[in-house]
């Protein structure tokens, strides 16, 4: 048991160091470009993973945030977007349905004075 712990212990911290550093950003691979990284953890089974995961990657603590991607409910610019598209939909929606009701009201009026004035003659041809 303790033989396969010794081989399975570096080969997931392998997997992992490789995986980390295939979804690093390239800007973000320090000291050395991404490739050279992998070819790191690759060729060098322990000792490579380990020195990506100390040195290779620019890394924020809790105190640093990073700028990158932010969750859209804890982004208020995006929140902002969805109240003004919103807005702005239920103000489009809201003339569209009005616009519509009209016409059928004015269609309506007209069938009732062509109701009310009786049968008309056919238009002569």
């Amino acid at each position: 048991m303790l033989r396969a712990l010794i081989f399975l212990l570096p080969l997931a911290l392998t997997i992992y160091a490789f995986i980390d550093c295939l979804n690093t950003p390239e800007d973000e691979a320090k000291h050395l470009p991404k490739v050279a990284w992998v070819f790191i953890i690759l060729l060098f089974w322990i000792v490579g993973p380990i020195v990506w995961l100390a040195a290779g990657k620019v890394r924020q603590g809790p105190a640093g945030r990073r700028q990158g991607w932010v969750a859209p409910d804890d982004n208020p610019d995006f929140l902002k977007s969805l109240k003004d598209d919103s807005e702005k939909d239920v103000e489009e929606k809201d003339e569209t349905v009005l616009k519509d009701w009209e016409a059928d009201l004015r269609r309506r009026e007209d069938e009732l004075k062509r109701r009310e004035s009786g049968p008309e003659a056919p238009p002569a041809s």
